[in-house]
């Protein structure tokens, strides 16, 4: 039978990463706001929203690196340590492509999406919420997990995991569809790079978020 070695911890390093997790879920309102106030063009906050992710990056990586600084060496830890930091980094990541993806944007003085290209756009962003969303639900899982190895709460992390791995490839689609319709599109070919580097970035979210999911599945491995 396993030990409960979470119980020996002052503090469990996956209570840092449940906030980190949460952080990303406050980014992806913001996110969501600013893609969909840059499409319309009648928005004036696309910049209030891309700063407010700015500082919400900046606030995620002030709790990654308390996570990484309070760990000192002959901490007892149900998880390599490794391990755990390879987990913080994708998780972290998906936070980074958010902020990539509105920097992209905001670098041409034009706002705005092709009208042809948009709903392809609100679809491609909601594919990447809802990992996001999985991620701190899986997190508060985890927690569980590690204080009881319960199997049950163990099976409950493996469907998140499968999920993030369905939700990834629905929004690898939807970026192909659009890199598809953009190259068949008429339009200049500034426009066609900006799309689909775009796309790419946004793309990024869910993978980042899958791959956050397969270092759990390492985790939580026997």
């Amino acid at each position: 039978m396993r030990i409960p070695f979470m119980s020996m911890f002052i503090a469990s390093p996956f209570d840092g990463l449940q906030e980190h997790a949460e952080k990303l879920k406050e980014c992806a309102w913001a996110f969501q706001q600013a893609i969909e106030c840059h499409i319309s063009r009648k928005c004036k906050t696309f910049e209030e929203f891309r700063q407010d992710v700015v500082k919400m990056e900046t606030e995620a990586d002030i709790i990654k690196r308390r996570i990484r600084g309070h760990l000192p060496k002959g901490t007892l830890m149900p998880v390599d340590k490794f391990q755990l930091f390879r987990y913080l980094r994708e998780q972290d990541r998906v936070l980074d492509a958010v902020e990539d993806a509105l920097d992209w944007l905001s670098y041409r003085s034009d706002p705005g999406i092709p009208e042809g290209l948009q709903r392809e756009f609100f679809l491609l962003v909601d594919a990447t919420i809802d990992p996001i969303e999985e991620l701190s639900v899986m997190v508060s899982e985890a927690r569980k997990y590690f204080k009881n190895f319960s199997e049950k709460q163990r099976s409950l992390i493996k469907d998140i995991i499968r999920n993030l791995r369905r939700q990834e490839h629905e929004a690898d689609k939807i970026e192909a569809m659009i890199k598809r319709k953009t190259l068949n599109m008429d339009m200049d070919p500034v426009t066609i790079f900006h799309m689909i580097t775009l796309a790419e970035i946004i793309g990024s979210i869910a993978d980042h978020a899958e791959n956050a999911g397969d270092m759990m599945r390492a985790m939580i491995s026997k």
